[in-house]
């Protein structure tokens, strides 16, 4: 091809050197060297042609190897983003399958040791209200004796009055310090199971960030090359 392009470059300087003809644009070259030229231009140009049709052949095999190769690389990576959507898929079910199940037993012990909790706080509620009333029933009888035995004095009447008083406000104020006593031991066990409940929610709530996750950046691009075919 070379010698072509040099041939064609002798023949445009003979021309741009050639005598013009007077009164027109012709002019006069120098055949021999012309046809010389031309003879050139011919011999080279059948082999250069096949040079180059080899070229194309070669670019044409070469494109259509490039799209195999890149027709197997789409279906592996399309293969492969599958692959891992599944995994990931079947990985995000066990775990929430996992966290619900843990929730669900949590929930369960912790429903059973609040009605245990709820059931022990009545029953001694209820025991130490008892306590309380036969105390002040106790207390008001003593009174009453009391004050029947010194009905006859005045003075230790006043004060056996005084006394019985004294006497029935120390029983309300212990069935009162007993109450809440009672009430303290409830509140403690609702708060255990109120920390419990927490745990458990943040437990699930861990699941869930879990299975929100992204994917690998390799994964997510092999993803992203799928969707767009």
């Amino acid at each position: 091809m070379y010698r072509v392009f040099e041939a064609l470059d002798e023949l445009v300087t003979i021309v741009e050197e050639a005598r013009g003809v007077p009164m027109t644009s012709s002019c006069v070259v120098p055949r021999g060297d012309v046809l010389e030229l031309l003879d050139d231009i011919r011999d080279a140009l059948p082999g250069e042609v096949d040079d180059a049709q080899d070229v194309l052949d070669k670019r044409d095999e070469i494109i259509r190897m490039a799209q195999d190769q890149a027709d197997e690389m789409v279906s592996s990576a399309k293969a492969e983003a599958e692959r891992m959507m599944e995994e990931a898929r079947a990985h995000a079910e066990r775990i929430l399958a996992e966290a619900k199940a843990e929730a669900d037993r949590t929930i369960a012990e912790g429903e059973a040791e609040y009605a245990e909790v709820t059931e022990r706080a009545r029953t001694e509620a209820d025991r130490m209200v008892q306590a309380g009333r036969d105390a002040y029933e106790r207390a008001v009888e003593d009174g009453k004796r009391e004050q029947a035995r010194l009905v006859s004095q005045t003075e230790v009447v006043q004060a056996a009055h005084d006394e019985a008083a004294r006497i029935i406000d120390e029983a309300h104020e212990e069935a009162d310090r007993q109450r809440a006593d009672c009430d303290a031991y409830v509140d403690g066990k609702l708060a255990e199971f109120s920390d419990l409940l927490a745990t458990t929610l943040r437990t699930v709530d861990s699941g869930r960030n879990h299975l929100r996750s992204p994917l690998p950046s390799t994964a997510r691009q092999a993803v992203y090359d799928y969707q767009a075919q």
